[in-house]
């Protein structure tokens, strides 16, 4: 099977990673840049082929990195190999969520730009929140694009406007008081069968509810939802539990009653 990924080695960038820009003035003369090493990930082939393209045309830049999952990605990351990097919002294996979770634990991480069609309006805020350094719509000229990157590398956050009415401070927003408590059980460790003992209902009918739960938090599965549940409660989740109690209604112990 061919690899998902590909980094280029260093010895072939060698004679390419400066370039001479001429100035103009009484006598021009040849100034040299480092090159921006540059990483991409992006589940689609296709927009990976254009990314390879559009910077390989662009001399301020140097493709380093090329990959398709975001378990990769951070591997490729903690490699150093890189000093910013072009991301999709929703990477299979592990999002761009995760992503970006991870990083900000990393002593000098890469800086991400998230590069995406999604038509989610709280994805740039979510970004932002997470540590991204910009956040690009796939809908934009491919020149947008380049033009964060330098500022990237000059330092500079490059965002969209960010409504901060649509920034997911309060995860529980939507959920209902029994779900709450379910995510609750959840973080003391309950099994499905002690979850369908205390609400007095089927283990499919919890199955269903978690479903349902986990994708109201937007996580593929249990580890995850207790580990979001755990950040909350101990304060680390932006505005951490939007002042709700995580514990569960006193109501939801002793009583035969089906999950909302």
């Amino acid at each position: 099977m061919a690899p998902t990924s590909s980094i280029r080695a260093a010895s072939d960038q060698k004679d390419s990673s400066r370039v001479a820009r001429l100035e103009g003035g009484d006598g021009a003369h040849a100034a040299v840049a480092e090159r921006i090493d540059v990483a991409i990930a992006d589940k689609s082939p296709l927009i990976l082929a254009g990314l390879d393209k559009l910077l390989s045309d662009d001399r301020r830049f140097n493709l380093v990195a090329k990959l398709t999952d975001g378990e990769e990605f951070l591997e490729a990351a903690r490699q150093q190999k890189f000093t910013i990097a072009v991301i999709g919002w929703q990477l299979p294996t592990v999002h761009a969520r995760d992503v970006l979770r991870a990083l900000s634990r990393q002593v000098a991480a890469p800086k991400i730009v998230v590069y995406s069609g999604t038509n989610d309006p709280a994805a740039p805020a979510e970004t932002l929140q997470l540590g991204g350094a910009g956040f690009v719509s796939k809908r934009a000229p491919p020149e947008r694009l380049l033009d964060v990157l330098a500022a990237v590398a000059a330092g500079d956050m490059v965002f969209p406007f960010v409504d901060i009415r649509k920034m997911r401070s309060d995860p529980l927003e939507n959920l209902t008081l029994r779900e709450r408590s379910l995510l609750s059980a959840l973080g003391s460790g309950h099994t499905n069968s002690q979850l369908a003992k205390d609400f007095g209902v089927s283990i499919n009918t919890i199955k269903f509810h978690l479903r349902n739960l986990f994708e109201k938090l937007e996580v593929r599965n249990r580890a995850q939802a207790i580990a979001l549940f755990l950040e909350m409660k101990h304060g680390a989740y932006p505005g951490g539990a939007g002042g709700r109690s995580m514990e569960p209604a006193s109501s939801s112990r002793g009583r035969r009653n089906r999950p909302e």
